[in-house]
């Protein structure tokens, strides 16, 4: 595999880590090589991101052989076998780790500047390098990262020799590797582009990683709909200028937490969203409120045109369970067009007669152990005359809870909407 630059193989190794994005991972890009692709790894997860500053403790007589390791916080790695067969005395030990721990703040200094270390402690941390040679600096990371209280760290990197990465996989809770070639015998080779990283790039990463995007700030909102006032939370659209509503279905609200995530990584690919209550408390308690398709695709309706008078931007629907029914039926009915449907776990079955009228391309998520609800979507996709798909999510069950399922959705939904969502259209 050849690598465009290391911002290519940042995007490209963050889709093998995607299924590690509803972990709430810390990503730890090694100076300077590994911070660009650390980076990318991280806006893809929506994860974040820091600078992990080790330096080797060298025994004095053969530097390039390490004894141990020091990171930031006090934290020392030290194998005190190879202390003992070189032949090293305390002050020995000591002499070297003064002068590593010097040059470590100093750099520690000089990328992160007055920023905070991101505690580690009970997380899942990605160490990320833009490649490994021998892997000893990558393993030093990865020891400190565990001294520092990570509950699972992982190694993460688009290109290393086999038998390093067979040796480094024995020594983390998971390495994550594009690329092993046999033929392998310098890292830059694998990269069209592989200039050297100025500390500059290094610390203007870190900065945009750390600074809050205020523009995009989830905010609660009253959404005016149906004649009633829903709580909701809105997130504004970047760079596609797209948002999705999300149609909440049998009794979940915007608090759903299968949404929610689905919502996320949405918006980490430039989609605005906005998750409302369709029902007050008080309706709520009427299950048959539930399946009111009618009046929830009206609040639908209105709460689209809401949100319209707000984002000038192309619209699109999500719908779960019963929301995707009304999400159809909305779809079919606004007077001004919808983008995109995507229904997850639904049953569009019971939008009825309005599936006819549906011209939004639509995407049909539903999983292949779901069978009664599988066969519905079936039924639903025949009686379709827009632009549509259904996706099985093989081996998940109604709620997606299996490993991997609910990133597979997320993944279908984004690329659906992305696709169909383009700014200025609709």
């Amino acid at each position: 595999m050849l690598f465009a630059d290391r911002a290519d193989a940042g995007q490209k190794l963050a889709e093998a880590l995607r299924p590690m994005a509803s972990c709430d991972p810390v990503v730890l890009g090694l100076p300077r090589g590994g911070v660009p692709v650390a980076f990318r790894v991280a806006e893809e997860l929506g994860a974040a991101l820091d600078v992990i500053v080790v330096r080797k403790l060298g025994v004095p007589y053969r530097p390039e052989l390490g004894f141990g390791a020091i990171g930031e916080g006090g934290v020392r790695v030290i194998s005190e076998d190879i202390v003992t067969r070189g032949g090293l005395s305390e002050a020995d030990v000591a002499a070297v780790e003064e002068a590593e721990e010097a040059e470590l703040q100093r750099r520690a200094g000089a990328f992160r500047g007055n920023r905070p270390r991101i505690p580690l402690a009970g997380r899942t941390v990605i160490v990320v390098d833009d490649g490994i040679a021998t892997g000893a600096t990558a393993l030093a990371a990865c020891e400190v990262a565990r001294a520092q209280g990570a509950a699972r760290v992982v190694l993460a990197v688009p290109v290393a020799p086999p038998d390093a990465a067979e040796r480094l996989g024995d020594r983390v809770d998971e390495l994550v590797c594009l690329s092993a070639p046999p033929g392998f015998s310098a890292v830059g080779e694998w990269y069209r582009d592989f200039g050297q990283t100025p500390d500059e790039e290094v610390v203007s990463l870190l900065t945009r990683a750390a600074a809050p995007d205020s523009s995009r700030t989830a905010a609660e909102v009253a959404v005016e709909a149906g004649g009633v006032t829903l709580p909701g939370e809105l997130t504004p659209a970047g760079g596609t200028g797209a948002l999705v509503v999300f149609a909440h279905g049998s009794g979940s609200s915007r608090h759903s937490p299968r949404n929610r995530s689905v919502a996320a990584a949405l918006n980490r690919a430039g989609l605005g969203t906005l998750l409302f209550d369709l029902l007050t408390p008080a309706e709520e308690a009427d299950r048959a409120n539930v399946f009111d398709i009618g009046t929830l695709a009206g609040r639908l309706v209105d709460a689209t045109a809401w949100v319209r008078r707000r984002t000038p931007g192309p619209v699109g629907l999500f719908g779960a369970s019963t929301g995707a029914a009304a999400a159809l039926r909305a779809a079919a009915t606004a007077p001004t067009g919808i983008g995109a449907v995507v229904s997850r776990g639904g049953r569009p079955d019971l939008a009825g007669g309005s599936l006819g009228d549906v011209r939004a391309p639509t995407l049909l998520i539903v999983g292949g152990d779901d069978t009664q609800v599988l066969e519905l979507n079936r039924q639903a996709q025949d009686r379709l005359r827009c632009e549509n798909r259904l996706d099985v999510v093989t081996g998940a069950t109604h709620l997606f809870e299996e490993p991997g399922a609910l990133d597979e959705v997320a993944e279908l939904a984004r690329d659906w909407f992305t696709g169909h969502l383009a700014a200025g259209s609709g």
